[in-house]
């Protein structure tokens, strides 16, 4: 454990000295985007157009947008396309740089706009409409080689033929309970996830076919989401599996874009298992995908022969607690293997295996996080990925060798960094910060060698003004778990005042909110410089453990959340500078669950709580993100009751302000209706807003509102004080 320190204090007094005549932050400069910003945006790089050069857009006021192609060594740029050239050919709301895809050559681009298809060809100056109906048409997707575009519409799959400027449809059976090639509801929001925007069709590296899933939502029972604008509102149906409840059916099927032939290679009609995620072998003959039991404790990948139709298990791994679908998952283009990232062993590690299952290499072989696949060289034999290193608040970057040999950590400084390399592995482009440095972004030959800084993320004003003091430490548990921790001080931190404290949570399973980089929004700075510390805290079971930690969290959501975020403000009572009569936390969906449970089940400890869209009670979630933790209710009867937060209000005494959405389509409105209800019959004070027509985020202009209201809890709770800033 680290605690304050003699030289700590010396820190705190040259801060205070230095930001003696520093300006503080307004309320608009930190909620509301206000000027001057003291922090700006960095380059904004598009990627690598090949080893030699990287591609920037650039748009400043008085010049027009455009594509440049920068040359890494000497920074020379020249137009690689010219958008605002582009933009003069198009019509209506089309702007070249805000397009729905682009082929490789950049000559073929795709806009989606005002529920119509376009394609504008840029050696000819040429705009199609390409679909003219009141449909709408999702996901446009170009094929490898740029002569198809697929595309949903009316929850069928449809495939643009370029060339021939022909629609063709795929498929013809899509209803308001079968969608073909776009994602039932939990598929999107869990296993797919929320960037896919619901697409569910994959080409094949020949352009020749597309793998796509179907749904049918009929077994899913429907959740009832008013919208209440209007005369007479409108009720939105919702198919939603919530913990217990049947799954949506699920294929697999291929579609041949040049004849239209349909092949369903795999079937779940009972819905107990799960499909996701395939990918065809490099000449098209096979298709790969996985498969997932209904238990979430078993995961397997099936090959497929599209000519004999035979399947075959390539890999195949089973957990005591649960597994997750493998993403990323890199297949090598040269048809070699596949390479995925698991953590059967305990943490997240690289594994290299064949097409036919083989394990080839074991890559990576540490006690830490492996965060992601960024890149993988096959012509010179190495894999580039983003891992923690030894220190678990750390993100770096590193090289391996497909052999699973010569393991180097690109990155130096200690912090996070983000970075991408060049298309044959000379460069890598590094966007990095640290707790107290809001960083920028640098370019590396791949041994790590500075080339030179790309950009910064201090403005012109950054120095004129007070921020705070960022720390990272760790607070021991009774039982010697060491928890990470961040927090927040005032420039003039002054150990004989008490300060109130802010924790702000998120805790999912696996997931972590500790981190040596600088905050991507600079509230802390606004809470600190008026006396409120905002400290963050990762529980046992957060990313920093790994899956061995993480596993303790298996069929008991809630435990080690609140205990050991209960010893975190433990500890804090034993500082003298701590008020411990004025702890709060806050947090939005898992958080907004911590924060909630935290002060029902431990109110001596947690004195105010903003509980934001949060679950109350996991048999109101979704069953695929429930269940991979909790099992069914039917099987873990005991653990749902402790695990949720209406067993526990008879402990609530008061302090707690609840926020939710009226159409929030994750979480539902539900829980916090059922938490209200209890804490109405029990008759227990507290406070709650409730916005219109919003979804699991609360728009911009209700942010807005949102944020007041919470200052001026904060301020009251806290501070004993009315908040008296607003925007202007």
């Amino acid at each position: 454990m680290r605690r304050f320190t003699i030289f700590l204090l010396t820190i705190f007094l040259i801060s205070s000295i230095n930001n003696a005549q520093k300006k503080k932050l307004t309320y608009n400069q930190a909620f509301e985007y206000g000027m001057p910003r003291i922090l700006q945006s960095l380059p904004s790089i598009k990627g690598w157009f090949d080893d030699q050069n990287y591609l920037e857009f650039r748009y400043t006021q008085g010049s027009p947008a455009a594509l440049f192609k920068v040359n890494a060594e000497t920074g020379e740029a020249s137009v690689h396309l010219d958008y605002s050239a582009i933009n003069e050919n198009l019509k209506g709301g089309l702007r070249a740089e805000k397009n729905d895809g682009v082929t490789d050559d950049q000559q073929l681009v795709v806009f989606n706009e005002s529920n119509d298809l376009y394609l504008y060809f840029a050696e000819a100056g040429e705009l199609i409409n390409i679909t003219n109906d009141s449909d709408e048409e999702k996901n446009p997707t170009l094929s490898p080689d740029g002569n198809y575009l697929a595309y949903t519409k009316n929850a069928d799959l449809y495939v643009y033929d370029i060339t021939q400027r022909k629609e063709n449809r795929l498929t013809t059976d899509g209803s308001n309970v079968v969608y073909n090639g776009y994602a039932s509801w939990v598929y999107y929001e869990e296993i797919l996830e929320r960037s896919s925007r619901y697409k569910a069709f994959w080409w094949s590296p020949d352009s020749r076919k597309i793998a796509f899933l179907r749904f049918d939502d009929t077994p899913v029972p429907v959740f009832p989401l008013f919208n209440c604008a209007g005369l007479h509102g409108e009720l939105e149906l919702q198919h939603y599996p919530k913990a217990g409840d049947p799954n949506p059916l699920v294929k697999l099927g291929v579609a041949n874009v040049r004849d239209s032939n349909i092949e369903w290679i795999a079937d779940e009609p009972d819905g107990e298992n799960y499909i996701a995620f395939p990918f065809f072998s490099v000449d098209g003959d096979k298709v790969y995908y996985q498969w997932m039991n209904r238990a979430q404790d078993n995961i397997k990948i099936f090959s497929v022969d599209l000519d004999t139709k035979k399947s075959n298990v390539v890999y195949d791994e089973t957990q005591k607690t649960w597994v997750e679908f493998f993403f990323p998952f890199y297949v090598f283009k040269n048809g070699r293997g596949f390479i995925i990232r698991s953590d059967k062993d305990g943490w997240s590690n690289l594994y290299y295996y064949d097409m036919q299952g083989n394990l080839i290499a074991k890559l990576t072989d540490n006690n830490w996080e492996v965060k992601d696949i960024s890149y993988v060289d096959e012509k010179n034999g190495f894999i580039y990925f983003h891992g923690t290193g030894e220190i678990s608040t750390n993100r770096h970057f590193f090289r391996v060798g497909l052999d699973g040999k010569n393991l180097k950590q690109l990155t130096k400084e200690d912090g996070t960094h983000s970075c991408e390399v060049s298309a044959d592995g000379s460069y890598f482009i590094d966007t990095y910060s640290n707790i107290n440095h809001p960083g920028g972004m640098k370019l590396y030959n791949i041994e790590g060698d500075l080339i030179r800084e790309l950009g910064t993320k201090k403005s012109p004003v950054f120095e004129n003004y007070e921020t705070a003091v960022g720390e990272l430490f760790t607070i021991e548990t009774s039982d010697g778990v060491e928890l990470p921790t961040a927090w927040y001080l005032p420039v003039d931190f002054d150990k004989s005042k008490k300060y109130p404290v802010i924790f702000s949570v998120y805790g999912g399973p696996g997931r972590s909110s500790v981190s040596n980089s600088y905050p991507r929004w600079v509230e802390s700075f606004y809470y600190a410089q008026n006396g409120i510390i905002v400290l963050e805290v990762d529980h046992r079971g957060s990313g920093h453990f790994g899956k061995v930690g993480a596993a303790k969290m298996h069929r008991n959501l809630g435990y080690w959340e609140v205990n050991d975020l209960t010893e975190a403000v433990k500890w804090l009572h034993k500082q003298p500078f701590i008020d411990g009569s004025k702890i709060g936390i806050e947090g939005a969906s898992y958080g907004g669950y911590v924060s909630a449970l935290a002060i029902t089940k431990e109110p001596e400890y947690f004195n105010f709580s903003i509980p934001e869209l949060s679950v109350t009670d996991w048999r109101l979630y979704d069953n695929f993100y429930t269940e991979r933790y909790m099992d069914k209710p039917s099987e873990n009867t005991d653990g749902y009751k402790s695990s949720s937060t209406l067993s526990y209000v008879d402990n609530y005494k008061s302090g707690m302000f609840i926020i939710h959405s009226t159409l929030d389509d994750n979480v539902h409105m539900q829980n916090t209706m059922q938490l209200a209800g209890k804490l109405q019959e029990k008759e227990k004070n507290f406070e709650m807003m409730i916005y219109p027509s919003s979804r699991h985020g609360i728009g911009y202009t209700q942010r807005n509102h949102l944020k007041h209201l919470v200052m001026e809890f904060w301020w009251k709770s806290l501070l004993g004080k009315e908040f008296k800033e607003y925007p202007k």
